[in-house]
């Protein structure tokens, strides 16, 4: 993609309304635009992010077994009325009447809408086990929006549903999630924790968080230095009796056996295997898929930008063209390159180059490549990795082979 042709405006001051780290640069980065405190836009190159981390879940979703489906973001309040959860969330819904005079809800999570789905269709124990899924955003009206779409009143959410006859088909998908969610964080490039939590609101006998430690964390852990183990309670460690050190941490996923709250209360039942009727049992598991964006910006960057790993960033390079009477073989070179699968940025404005530069760090390609002095005076062209910032020289042949194994093209 040429730079010139793409919808990216970068700016040279950091926004006065950014609160952190991730915050600022993501805005300033061109990947968010802030339409009004708590809600946002992505931009093309936020977009591209979100998308990425997107098909990463599906992709460890989809191995387990579990189906992608898509809920309405409108729901009655009936629904809510049968879990006595239009009462817990009511301070955080947005409510209305339509002009039929129905009341209804932005969805802020969609236990109840699932619940009545597989109501409706699943009746015998013959049609269990089950796992749907879906991405979706999620309406909250909260009282402080903080942290950019760390705390928003919009957000993006994958939320999955698991459907059992019993505690022990519970338990085996409770693992399958458990695992898939381990895979994704680490392919989207997070180093995370995970400790056991609080039902809350969601109800049910048991629950996990999946944690990223960061300043901006609303969460905090006490952690064993010498065990490495994380604690909820500020009591000495309960193994060695070392005295625990608080971290801030962010929540990126939680999973909870909700066993037969929802099924029990709006009665999704099924006939087991001697006609008796008995309510499903259910699972619940949620990854806040634009705080992941957050996170990974937040345990990813340097003085001059972000550095996005390698699985979710937008551009595997961005090609930054420094003389303009080659500039049609940088944008050969960037087209070779995107024939064999990779993503490039090609940078061939009529900028300086100082300009150019900043605006690559900010972007964060794992890798910028360089066509300038060495390329005309010596054919070469020169590399830099973003994390590294090691520096290499190629032939363009071999510059194309060592990105492509780079991406395993």
């Amino acid at each position: 993609m040429l730079y010139s042709k793409s919808f990216i405006f970068t700016l040279r001051e950091d926004p006065k309304t950014a609160e952190c780290i991730s915050h600022k640069l993501l805005l300033k980065g061109s990947y968010l635009f802030m339409v009004s405190s708590g809600i946002y836009s992505y931009l093309p190159l936020g977009f591209r992010v979100l998308e990425n981390v997107s098909n990463i879940i599906r992709k460890h979703m989809n191995s387990k077994g579990a189906e992608e489906l898509l809920m309405s973001a409108l729901q009655p309040i009936e629904i809510w009325q049968k879990t006595g959860r239009h009462e817990v969330l009511k301070d955080v819904m947005f409510k209305f009447k339509d002009r039929k005079n129905r009341n209804l809800c932005l969805g802020p999570t969609h236990e109840e809408e699932i619940t009545e789905i597989v109501r409706k269709y699943v009746s015998s124990y013959k049609q269990l086990p089950r796992i749907l899924y879906q991405i979706q955003t999620k309406f909250r009206d909260e009282i402080r929006p903080r942290f950019g779409v760390v705390r928003s009143c919009e957000f993006i959410m994958k939320d999955a549903y698991s459907f059992d006859i019993d505690e022990n088909g519970l338990n085996e998908n409770y693992n399958k999630m458990f695992s898939a969610y381990k895979d994704i964080f680490k392919e989207c490039g997070l180093e995370f924790i995970t400790t056991e939590a609080d039902s809350g609101a969601m109800g049910g006998s048991a629950s996990h968080e999946f944690m990223v430690p960061a300043e901006i964390g609303e969460d905090i852990l006490c952690e064993c230095e010498k065990c490495g183990k994380h604690f909820k309670e500020t009591e000495n460690c309960p193994h060695c009796a070392t005295k625990l050190k608080e971290k801030r941490m962010i929540e990126i996923g939680h999973v909870f056996k909700l066993g037969t709250k929802y099924s029990a209360a709006q009665e999704a039942l099924y006939l087991d295997n001697s006609g008796k009727r008995k309510p499903t049992i259910m699972g619940c598991y949620g990854i806040g898929v634009s705080r992941v964006l957050a996170a990974i910006v937040e345990t990813n960057y340097d003085e001059k930008g972000i550095i996005w790993p390698k699985s979710v960033t937008p551009f595997d390079a961005t090609l930054v063209c420094l003389d303009e009477k080659i500039k049609s073989e940088a944008i050969s070179l960037g087209e070779k390159l995107e024939k064999t699968g990779l993503k490039i940025l090609i940078d061939e404005r009529s900028e300086g180059a100082g300009v150019k530069f900043n605006d690559a760090y900010l972007i964060g390609s794992p890798y910028m490549v360089i066509m300038g002095k060495n390329y005309v005076s010596y054919g070469k062209i020169d590399l830099e990795e973003r994390k590294t910032k090691e520096k290499k020289s190629f032939s363009e042949q071999e510059l194309i082979s060592f990105l492509k194994e780079a991406y395993n093209k």
